[in-house]
């Protein structure tokens, strides 16, 4: 059973940037087991987005064009993930998920079964 926690969270100007990290831990992976980490979001009345994925083994990424070059995603040897954020705009503002699951790397929320409890991030004009 993988856990996430997310942290990272809080209020900031437009414009301005956030690092948001994910800690997984009963996560037993080697470095060729075949994992993706992701980091959703999801707006008040909206559905819940997939912004980006990193791949293990290797640390391939993807990211959505909603927020392609102002978020960044990335991995460490501890299996915890981030989110760099940068530019940030109201429009930013939601609730930001991290995800995991095993196998090939998926945008789609049904794809992943293991979930943080997130973490909000608001973004004020």
């Amino acid at each position: 059973q993988v856990q996430l926690v997310e942290s990272g969270g809080g209020s900031v100007q437009a414009g301005g940037s956030l690092r948001l990290s994910c800690e997984a831990s009963a996560l037993s992976a080697g470095i060729h087991t075949m994992y993706c980490m992701a980091w959703f979001r999801q707006a008040p009345g909206k559905e819940r987005e997939g912004i980006a994925t990193i791949y293990n083994p290797g640390a391939s990424t993807t990211v959505a064009d909603s927020v392609k070059g102002r978020f960044t995603i990335s991995r460490d040897n501890a299996k915890n993930a981030y989110l760099q954020m940068n530019n940030l705009t109201p429009e930013d503002t939601a609730m930001f998920y991290c995800a995991f699951r095993w196998g090939r790397c998926d945008l789609g929320v049904s794809a992943f079964r293991f979930w943080g409890q997130g973490t909000q991030v608001t973004v004020s004009s």
